[in-house]
């Protein structure tokens, strides 16, 4: 599915089709438009969406276009580790070269902790719960409350959190959250 928010910007759910990705983004090299922003929607490969160059024989020249940024669940949480992530995947991808091993690593860490926030486990039946305890954990929310009274954590997703929590302290920004805590809610 592509989403239009304006003439300039293309949003692609990638995970629902990746060849159809590779073809709404040769289309847009294709049009010879350099104008035009795309962002990913896919939480499964964030990170591999945002460093991997698009290339294409256009008119016997090679054009290549990137996915800059994503309209991504995971950064409703953990979003200052996120946007340094996407900062970083901003400079490899400008300074040309092969993309780190370790930011392949991450990419799986990444994934890895959008199972366990999103509840894929569950078919995503505890995702806006999910969200809900790390922001109660950061004590930005008083408790995981939605707006359906049934939906909650499902089972084991607690456990989960607290998987991703311990395998991936590099990943949250709970020191962040905490040193600015006082001030976001005083205001």
């Amino acid at each position: 599915m592509v989403h239009m928010t304006r003439p300039w910007v293309v949003h692609i759910r990638a995970d629902v089709d990746r060849y159809w990705t590779i073809d709404v983004i040769r289309a847009l090299a294709e049009s010879g438009r350099d104008d035009i922003s795309v962002y990913t929607g896919n939480d499964d490969n964030i990170l591999i969406d945002l460093l991997t160059p698009y290339r294409f024989e256009v008119n016997g020249k090679h054009v290549e276009r990137r996915i800059v940024g994503g309209l991504l669940g995971h950064w409703a949480v953990w979003t200052k580790r996120a946007v340094e992530l996407l900062d970083e995947c901003h400079k490899i991808a400008a300074s040309g070269s092969d993309i780190p091993i370790e930011m392949l690593k991450r990419n799986v860490e990444v994934t890895d902790t959008n199972a366990a926030f999103f509840d894929t486990a569950n078919n995503f039946a505890g995702c806006i719960a999910g969200l809900h305890e790390v922001l109660r954990r950061q004590g930005l929310f008083e408790g995981i409350w939605c707006l359906d009274s049934n939906e909650t954590l499902s089972p084991g997703q607690a456990e989960e959190i607290d998987r991703v929590y311990r395998a991936y302290p590099h990943l949250n920004d709970d020191d962040f959250v905490k040193a600015h805590l006082d001030e976001w809610l005083s205001g």
